[in-house]
């Protein structure tokens, strides 16, 4: 018997936690079997998310994978309009209103905005949508679901700079749409916008995700990668947006120092400069809206950072540090790389497990309190797909 006296269980051991997972083809071949076995980790973590009195109302479910180009190639082709090759354009999920004036308005902010930029429209698509499991409360909150597909300026060389003018771009649309309207009253959100990328995701519970969303199993819509995540939430009401994965994170876990963490990125706005942003870096601020989950907040941060150069990994380590200070058994190099950086940016404490990705690179990490390590070693994997590397990095846990 427990000192509870309910039997073996203990409630002083009782955690909850949001599920996260990913999968990926460490050579890099696209399949449709990778968005399968993601789909089923997803199914697997459901016991990870939370209802309400709606049995059927989850707090969020979603999926990031690689842009199905295959896919979207056969569906744009139904609709009208071709695709370049993969690189070339970029796929933009939108949450829009119902609102027909207003959703017919941001779709003509995309277009003049996407223009000044020298980008182009190529078309817009009605995502498939099949609401039949949806708790009745979730119904009413339900956006429209569209995809636009951008094409590149032909004078942008590299896909790396097409998605830093694609992340200016979706946040010039942003700050224009809610000056026009309130963010929360705006019944508007960029879920994905990115020449690599694009997420499904909403106020589900896991098994909800693939049924409400046909795309999902098409044999042509297919990924290397596959990052899922089923929420529970804890600091935040669930709604449409605050669903994982967010642009490059899904998160299992709380930051427990975000308003400092959200004050030093709002100061730093003021002295911050990048040769890769120049006089664009203004159309940037905030960073963060006011309101957001940690998760998003942390988000918002990362994509800062890896779009104004600092590589994924060196940018995740910055924000989330292993415990450097006094440990004897860390090599000074390593030191050095912390301390340095610890002048940059102060530590997002409390994230427990973050999983991140640029489309390219995938990986995982445990924040330094050790919140989900438990003693001994664990492993922070990297798989670098555009190289077909797969590297292991083990790291003592606090």
């Amino acid at each position: 018997m427990s000192a509870s006296g309910f039997g073996l269980f203990d409630p002083t051991l009782e955690k909850d936690s949001c599920g996260v997972g990913f999968i990926a083809d460490i050579k890099g071949r696209k399949s449709h079997k990778i968005v399968e076995d993601a789909l089923t980790i997803l199914l697997n973590l459901e016991h990870r998310g939370a209802v309400g009195a709606d049995p059927r109302a989850g707090d969020g479910a979603g999926i990031l994978v690689q842009t199905p180009h295959k896919f979207f190639a056969k569906e744009a082709a139904k609709l009208g309009f071709d695709l370049p090759a993969p690189g070339h354009y970029a796929v933009g999920a939108l949450f829009l209103p119902r609102d027909k004036a207003w959703r017919q308005e941001i779709m003509d902010t995309y277009a003049a905005v996407a223009a000044c930029d020298g980008m182009k429209i190529l078309g817009w698509r009605d995502v498939p949508t099949n609401n039949s499991t949806l708790g009745e409360s979730v119904k009413p909150t339900e956006p429209v679901h569209k995809q636009v597909f951008i094409a590149r300026n032909p004078n942008v060389k590299t896909e790396e700079e097409f998605e830093r003018r694609l992340y200016i771009l979706r946040k010039t649309i942003s700050s224009t749409i809610y000056i026009k309207r309130e963010r929360r009253a705006s019944n508007y959100y960029p879920v994905s916008v990115s020449c690599r990328t694009v997420i499904y995701k909403g106020m589900f519970l896991a098994d909800q995700l693939c049924t409400y969303y046909p795309d999902l199993h098409d044999g042509d819509f297919e990924s290397a990668l596959a990052l899922i995540h089923q929420r529970f939430s804890t600091n935040t009401f669930p709604t449409w947006s605050l669903a994982h994965p967010y642009r490059m994170i899904a998160h299992n876990g709380e930051i427990n120092t975000l308003r400092g963490n959200n004050n030093w990125m709002a100061a730093r706005q003021a002295s911050v400069s990048s040769p890769k942003f120049g006089a664009d870096i203004s159309k940037l601020w905030p960073i963060s809206y006011e309101g957001q989950s940690d998760t998003a907040c942390f988000d918002n941060a990362l994509e800062f950072l890896t779009m104004g150069g600092y590589p994924l990994a060196h940018a995740v380590m910055m924000m989330i540090p292993e415990a450097w200070a006094g440990n004897p058994l860390m090599n000074e190099e390593r030191r050095a790389f912390y301390e340095y950086n610890a002048a940059l940016m102060e530590p997002w404490d409390g994230p427990a497990a973050i999983a991140f990705t640029n489309g390219r690179q995938i990986g995982a990490t445990l924040d330094r309190n050790g919140l989900q390590a438990g003693a001994g070693w664990h492993c922070d994997p990297r798989v670098d797909l555009a190289a077909g590397r797969y590297k292991t990095v083990q790291r003592a846990a606090s």
